[in-house]
Formats: structure tokens, C-alpha cells, sequence
């Protein structure tokens, strides 16, 4: 694994001729080739109606519908996951921000591993540290407040996954916002997919009349008795709450497709354009291999299991895989070679001695996450979510 360490070394700051780490994996449905697949549900702007993202993309040289199933967002987040996992489990420390509070007797934890906007969220803005002091003013708060795209040393020290995978500094009022794309990207999608239905209802088990009611001000709901509803009140099915039948109408059901595809890159060219400020080119090499070396460890821990759970009805067995360098062109084409780290264990063993090599050079890592606390109002708002409000419209089934 050493040598895997010293030729990541190189091509993060591109100076060999590797310029990307490429994994390409397929996948069938647990069920068999043929059976329905899910992608998420999305409002499509052509029809203002629920849907799947679909696209044509050259495949083998021929234009060909895919089907989205994850997207980019969602793969990352499926890595930040993982690696928010092996860090509970006590297997790798990642530095990261912690928010943590409680609300109606139940323990809240947020972090930057799995906050929307990563260590730039508007939890952490609207956080404070045990001594009440603005998240923003705290150590790390203004290390990262005052990065700049010639220097993200503050990230690298404080949430490096950030560099990994993104991060925009979209909600501070600043006329210059730090923004770093992602150097790890993956996408899974269905090939040729036909769409498959479904037939959803409601059952009620003691078969309620499916009657008009009114919802109360105290957040419950009263029959109307025949009567004429008051002026202002609303009024809902019963149906709607909850109660009553719902007769079975057709629904999107899935796609079935020829085939799942996965493909994710770790992109060098991104990796060597990370600066960390006034610091040796040893030190800068070193904390780009760390975050290549962070990255392939995310997609193994996130990727490497046999079978992975997308959403509902769409568990996914893995069929085949390949992770590769991709080189220099040679005869009008890049090259490839076969990258040796496959497992979770091989991953972590590369990232425990891409730190080891970072620390040598300077790098300084805190072994604890930096944890903050909601301020009063943003602590209301967390309550509030989580107050029961009484009787309201069901979502659909």
C-alpha cells in the first residue's frame, strides 16, 4: 500500500502522468435483471407533475436513454454518511463540526458530514460554543470565515471532507465567497429504462365514511353533522387525515432497465489545485494525497459492500466493479491501470499512512470534533419542528 501512497502522491499535485482515479461498477435489482427499479420522485418542469429524470447519453457509441438514480449530491452525502460511520465506530477520526442540542427529550446531532451546506451551513452560523461565543468568532469559525481560494489550509485542518467533496460559502454576506469543487464526483444511472406502474389506495379496516369534516383551532378535527361548515373554517376529507378508504388510481411504478450503471471519478487536476497558503511544497503535496487518500476511503466505505439500499425498492446487488488510474493519453485514448485498494480495509490502511506522511510534514488535526450549540432563536426553531401540531393532511402513500 506504500507504493499506492507514493504514486497518489505524485498525481495529486500532477506530477506524474496519472490524472484521475476512475471506478466503474455495475449492478443488477436483488430481485433479477427485469424487475422494477425506483429512481427519486422529482416535479418535472415539462409537466408540473411527479416523475423520473431522464436524459440520452452516448453509450458504446450509441445515443441511449438513461434513467438518473443517484445523483452527485446524493452519492457524496452516501460517502459523508459512511465516513460519519467509521468515525462512530471508533475504525478512523476525520475531523468535523458538531452541532448538538435536544428537543422534547430528543438528542440532536448535525454535523458537517451530513449539514446541506457542509461546515458552511446556517447551523453552524447560527451556532455558539460552551462559552457563548458566535461559531463565526471561535477558533475554526474564523480560520474558515477568513479562507480564501489561495488558501483553504483551514479546511484541510478543520473538515477536510469539505475539499473532497464541495463546498460554497452561500450564507455569509461576503462579495467574494469561498468555493471549491468537489474532486470526488459519482453517479449511478439505469440504462433504457421503461416505465413500469403501479396501482397505490388506502384500505380503512373498519371501513369509515369517507365524510367531509372540519379542522379545530386546537389542532384537531370535528365532524360537520350535516351542517353547513362556519365562515373561514377549513375543511378536508377524512380521507386526508388519515381515516376512510381511498380508492386505488394508477401511479408511476419504477423502470425496469438493461442495466445499472455506477461510474465516479477522484479528479487530480482539482486535487493540485488546492492551495493551503504560506507552507512548504512537501506540506501542500502531502495534504492533497490526504484528501485523495480521504476520498477513495469515502467511496470504499460508501461502495464496497455487495449490495446497496438507493431508496425503497431499489436495493441494488453489485455485479461488477473496477477502480483504475487513468493515465496520459497513448494512440488517441488514456491509458489505464488497475488501482489496488478495493476493500474498506485497503482504504483505510491508505489513508491511515496518507495521514501519518501528512503529519510528518506539519499537519495539525484535532482528535476531537468541534462541537457548537444552536443560539436561542435557531434552538426555537429546532423545538418547534419537533412540537406535535394536531391533526393535518396526510402525504401521499
Amino acid at each position: 500500500m506504500k507504493d499506492v501512497y507514493e504514486r497518489l502522491l505524485a498525481a495529486a499535485s500532477l506530477r506524474s502522468g496519472d490524472g484521475a482515479v476512475r471506478i466503474s461498477a455495475e449492478y443488477e435489482p436483488v430481485a433479477g435483471a427485469g424487475t422494477p427499479v425506483f429512481p427519486p420522485t422529482v416535479k418535472l418542469a415539462a409537466t408540473d407533475a411527479a416523475g423520473y429524470l431522464r436524459e440520452k447519453r452516448w453509450l458504446e457509441g450509441e445515443p441511449t436513454q438513461v434513467v438518473l438514480l443517484d445523483q452527485r449530491q446524493s452519492q457524496a452525502n452516501r460517502c459523508e454518511t459512511a465516513l460519519l460511520g467509521a468515525v462512530e465506530r471508533g475504525e478512523v477520526f476525520v475531523p468535523h463540526l458538531v452541532l448538538v442540542t435536544e428537543a422534547e427529550g430528543v438528542a440532536v446531532r448535525v454535523s458537517n458530514l451530513d449539514a446541506p451546506h457542509r461546515s458552511r451551513d446556517a447551523y453552524f452560523r447560527d451556532a455558539v460554543d460552551g462559552s457563548d461565543c458566535a461559531f463565526d468568532d471561535t477558533e475554526p469559525g474564523v480560520a474558515l470565515r477568513t479562507a480564501s481560494a489561495r488558501d483553504v489550509g483551514a479546511y484541510l485542518r478543520w473538515v477536510p471532507s469539505d475539499l473532497v467533496y464541495g463546498v460554497w460559502d452561500s450564507h455569509r454576506k461576503r462579495r467574494i465567497q469561498v468555493k471549491v469543487p468537489r474532486a470526488y464526483a459519482s453517479e449511478m444511472v439505469g440504462v433504457a429504462p421503461l416505465d413500469s406502474v403501479r396501482g397505490a389506495g388506502r384500505v380503512d379496516a373498519l371501513n369509515l365514511a369517507g365524510e367531509t369534516v372540519r379542522l379545530t383551532p386546537e389542532g384537531g378535527w370535528a365532524s360537520l353533522n350535516g351542517e353547513k361548515a362556519p365562515k373561514g373554517a377549513k375543511i378536508v376529507k377524512m380521507s386526508a387525515l388519515g381515516h376512510g378508504m381511498i380508492p386505488p388510481s394508477e401511479g408511476i411504478g419504477g423502470v425496469t432497465v438493461t442495466g445499472v450503471r455506477r461510474s465516479a471519478t477522484v479528479s487530480m487536476a482539482q486535487l493540485a489545485a488546492l492551495r493551503f497558503g504560506d507552507v512548504t511544497q512537501e506540506f501542500a503535496a502531502a495534504g492533497r494525497a490526504l484528501l485523495g487518500a480521504l476520498a477513495l476511503l469515502g467511496d470504499r466505505l460508501a461502495f464496497a459492500a455487495p449490495a446497496i439500499r438507493l431508496r425503497s425498492g431499489c436495493d441494488l446487488v453489485l455485479a461488477s466493479e473496477r477502480l483504475e488510474w487513468v493515465m496520459r493519453g497513448r494512440d488517441g485514448r488514456p491509458a489505464t491501470e488497475p488501482l489496488e485498494v478495493v476493500t474498506q480495509q485497503e482504504a483505510l490502511e491508505l489513508f491511515g499512512i496518507a495521514l501519518e506522511r501528512a503529519r510528518a510534514v506539519g499537519l495539525e488535526w484535532p482528535s476531537e470534533p468541534f462541537v457548537v450549540h444552536p443560539n436561542a432563536e435557531l434552538h426555537k426553531a429546532i423545538v418547534k419542528s419537533f412540537v406535535l401540531a394536531g391533526a393535518g393532511e396526510a402525504e401521499g402513500e
